[in-house]
């Protein structure tokens, strides 16, 4: 208690030592905010780039960083200064004894935890789950043929399933029940330990979890430890591949007759109609790469641009004094006018949807267009696994289906909301209605095919046939 007060004392004193250099930003702070970003984007828009805030955090000053420049700077290219987190006492510490990575500062613990999600999910090893994406796509595509009505939960489960198979060599049939939901060290260790018994036994399917058993010693963590990495995709995978997934349905149902045309244009003469769109394909459907990067920036669900960061150095920038242990924002949220400045998702009409502008050349830092994932060090180390999610199902959905508005009793379009998301950490649309309907029965036909072959090979991650 008293090394905090010391530290909150000394923090106050630097603070107004360099009270002339300190960035510009409102004298009070709104509280009790359901939906931060948009107040973050205000305050970007009247102060500029870079922003302190007083009051948001208890633990030093709150800088938010309203543009792509800034975000790139500080985050990327001065990452050693820029990595850390801020104290999460429940979360990060009561809850998990500092064993979640997301949470945890930057340290010997977090390099040994991103290094070993790096090993399982960096780009060329992420292609070795493609397989899995493939497969478990086919059943989506099917489980929308048959309940177009539960479309939300289809997403749910694919994401779910996929990132457990991923980890762990086995299949969610029903995200509701699922044990992916709890978040405790009973479920951690119960996963890790029946990896260890298959293991033991010579019967363990090849996975993430194995992959850490191998490498444990190298990695000198403890089995808690490990269980916690392994248990690291859950939430980050299932909740931006599926809130994406949905931002994707709400964009066919309110911008689809400008783009899905053109979409299903391209599906039809690179794939054709006999089957459904594969990763092989990907390189010559660049309109559809173009629509699921648009998908990313339009709607991010990491809507703060991931946990915030924390600087670990006092720093300057463009003249402007940001004291160690800041608490640094970024959030992906953008204005619904043309900005005074570049913010960082913000491009001409940022709420509209148009593919068209990732066909283009774009002054963006970085190489994706988008800040979806996060930025620096602590950029989601599942990305490639979830762009791939992303791309290929997008490409699947058009191929097969006409997302459109769904219709009243009357027969007219019922209008959806493109501002209706969540709020918290991570915000995903919140419900709404759409069609989807198979764009003719032989695209329903060849849906139904696939399926069939894809829960065949499905079946032997459980040691059991598969009911189709």
């Amino acid at each position: 208690m008293l090394g905090t007060i010391l530290w909150s004392l000394r923090q106050t004193l630097k603070l107004r030592a360099h009270r002339s250099q300190l960035p510009p930003g409102p004298t009070s702070t709104k509280t009790g905010l359901a939906r931060p970003w948009v107040y973050f984007r205000e305050v970007s828009a009247r102060h500029g780039d870079v922003a302190l805030v007083p009051g948001l955090s208890s633990g030093g000053p709150t800088v938010v960083l309203g543009s792509a420049r800034a975000a790139w700077d500080l985050l990327e290219r001065r990452g050693a200064a820029y990595s850390s987190r801020p104290r999460f006492v429940v979360g990060g510490e009561l809850l998990s004894g500092g064993l979640r990575g997301l949470m945890a500062s930057y340290g010997p613990f977090w390099r040994r935890w991103r290094r070993t999600l790096h090993s399982g999910f960096m780009q060329r090893k992420s292609t070795s789950y493609r397989p899995i994406q493939r497969l478990e796509s086919a059943v989506l595509a099917r489980d929308l043929l048959v309940d177009p009505h539960g479309f939300r939960a289809h997403l749910e489960r694919y994401a779910a399933s996929v990132i457990v198979l991923v980890t762990y060599g086995r299949r969610v049939t029903d995200v509701a029940s699922d044990e992916v939901r709890q978040k405790d060290i009973r479920m951690y260790m119960g996963l890790l330990n029946d990896i260890k018994d298959k293991v033991a036994r010579g019967v363990a399917t090849p996975c993430f979890t194995t992959h850490l058993l191998e490498e444990q010693e190298a990695l000198g963590m403890t089995d808690l430890e490990l269980a916690y990495t392994a248990g690291s995709p859950f939430g980050a995978g299932i909740e931006t591949t599926s809130g994406t997934l949905a931002s994707f349905f709400l964009a066919c149902v309110e911008f689809g007759h400008n783009f899905i045309p053109r979409a299903q244009e391209e599906l039809d003469r690179v794939v054709g109609r006999d089957r459904l769109p594969t990763f092989e394909d990907m390189d010559d459907l660049k309109y559809i790469r173009a629509i699921a990067s648009e998908t990313l920036r339009w709607r991010p669900v990491a809507v703060l641009g991931g946990t915030p960061h924390a600087s670990t150095a006092d720093d300057v920038y463009n003249g402007m004094f940001i004291p160690k242990g800041s608490t640094i924002i970024a959030p992906l949220w953008t204005s619904k006018s043309p900005p005074t400045s570049y913010y960082r998702l913000d491009f001409p009409e940022p709420h509209e949807f148009k593919p068209e502008r990732f066909l283009e050349e774009r002054d963006f830092p970085g190489t994706l267009g988008h800040a979806a994932f996060g930025w620096g060090r602590r950029v989601c180390p599942g990305m490639h696994l979830a762009t791939a999610s992303v791309n290929l199902n997008i490409a699947r959905i058009l191929w097969a289906f006409n997302v459109t508005p769904a219709k009243d009793e009357k027969g007219q379009n019922i209008e959806v909301d493109i501002f209706a998301f969540t709020d918290g950490f991570n915000s995903s649309p919140l419900p709404f209605p759409c069609s989807i309907k198979p764009r003719s029965a032989h695209h329903a036909e060849v849906v139904e095919r696939e399926a069939r072959q894809a829960l065949t090979e499905l079946a032997s991650y459980e040691g059991k046939e598969e009911k189709s």
